[in-house]
């Protein structure tokens, strides 16, 4: 499965979504900083699963129609950052479609995300990235799931990838920053995290008119989990 992700900063990057979508040929679309107001229904060859309907720049999601369904979508508000209270940019961070691979038999969680801004402590986006996985694990558990997007970490990483690990996800950078702009605040601010996926790599695309540079992430499917039953105990899916 083929993702890309993209900060379109306040819609600036969206005409660029046609090119992009037909030299890469990606499964599903991920954005961010999107006018869901503005949005088409298809775009290229993808349609729109939703958007986030509480702020106007927000969350939208596009797949392939003809390989996958999209069995359910749902935004998710996460714990706010005093910049979200005063300014209210964003209700809404999280953004989750089921879909139904209809060539492997399979089904698969994507999920665009924009953490709180750099304003806010890292402690924050911890837990704004924990509750995040634990929405998407209510939408579908058991079902691999690739969450990717504006993280705004760039640093300390280390930290947080063994965070995360340690709930069973993976962590992966793309093979170059992503984000330039300011002296101080380059980095990878734009990534990856997943659980019943295998990564294969994660490459960052070349800058267009956001501030972000596009992140395109090739996965395929792990070993279907398999199911563990014990006497006495309800039947349990481990991966």
């Amino acid at each position: 499965m083929k993702v890309i992700s993209y900060n379109l900063r306040k819609h600036r990057a969206m005409g660029e979504l046609v090119d992009l979508i037909e030299r890469y040929e990606p499964d599903a679309v991920c954005l961010q900083e999107a006018d869901t107001l503005e949005l088409p229904e298809n775009v290229g060859n993808l349609r729109l699963a939703d958007s986030t309907q509480r702020n106007r720049l927000g969350l939208a999601i596009y797949y392939r129609d003809d390989r996958y369904d999209a069995v359910d979508t749902q935004a998710f508000a996460l714990k706010k950052s005093m910049h979200d209270r005063v300014l209210r940019p964003a209700h809404e961070r999280l953004l989750g479609s089921r879909l139904t691979d209809r060539e492997q038999g399979r089904d698969v969680i994507v999920a665009s995300f924009h953490a709180a801004p750099l304003t806010a402590l890292n402690s924050l986006r911890r837990n704004q990235i924990r509750s995040a996985h634990e929405e998407l694990h209510r939408m579908g558990p058991g079902i691999p799931t690739l969450m990717v997007g504006d993280y705004n970490y760039p640093v300390f990483k280390n930290g947080l990838t063994q965070r995360v690990r340690n709930r069973g996800y993976d962590l992966t950078l793309s093979d170059a920053r992503t984000y330039t702009r300011y002296k101080f605040f380059r980095g990878h601010f734009d990534f990856a995290t997943s659980i019943g996926l295998d990564i294969g790599n994660v490459a960052t695309l070349p800058r267009g008119l956001s501030d972000h540079m596009p992140i395109l992430i090739n996965s395929t499917y792990g070993a279907k989990p398999q199911k563990k039953k014990e006497l006495g105990s309800p039947d349990e899916f481990v991966i």
